[in-house]
């Protein structure tokens, strides 16, 4: 079936940056929108920040200015730079992909598997 493979949590001190990735393999999916959702433990999921299939972009009060997120269409692959990072952006980080079924160009709405981001001195 169709996977959104997550990468690039990890622990980092505050003040500091990591980057995530979200991707699918161009044969079976193609991205064409972004959402990247995070879920702090006891809390509700949110939405971090979007990216149109036009590359309009949209961000929650609490990231704007140091996050970014961006894709690169030619590798069906999506990112979230976190620069200064808080300890209160610890949480499971999930993408949200929507696009086509390479096969038969049928729309989908795909969640990748979660990546931990823990940031803490």
């Amino acid at each position: 079936q169709v996977q959104l493979v997550e990468s690039g949590g990890g622990l980092v001190q505050p003040g500091g940056s990591l980057s995530l990735s979200c991707a699918a393999s161009p044969f079976i999916f193609t991205i064409n929108a972004l959402g990247w959702y995070r879920q702090a433990p006891g809390k509700q999921r949110e939405l971090v920040a979007s990216i149109t299939s036009g590359g309009s972009t949209n961000y929650a009060d609490s990231v704007k200015g140091r996050f970014t997120i961006s894709k690169d269409n030619a590798k069906n692959t999506g990112y979230l730079q976190m620069n200064s990072l808080k300890p209160e952006d610890t949480a499971v980080y999930y993408c949200n992909a929507g696009g086509v079924r390479s096969t038969s160009s049928r729309y989908l709405e795909v969640w990748g598997q979660g990546t931990l981001v823990t940031v803490s001195s």
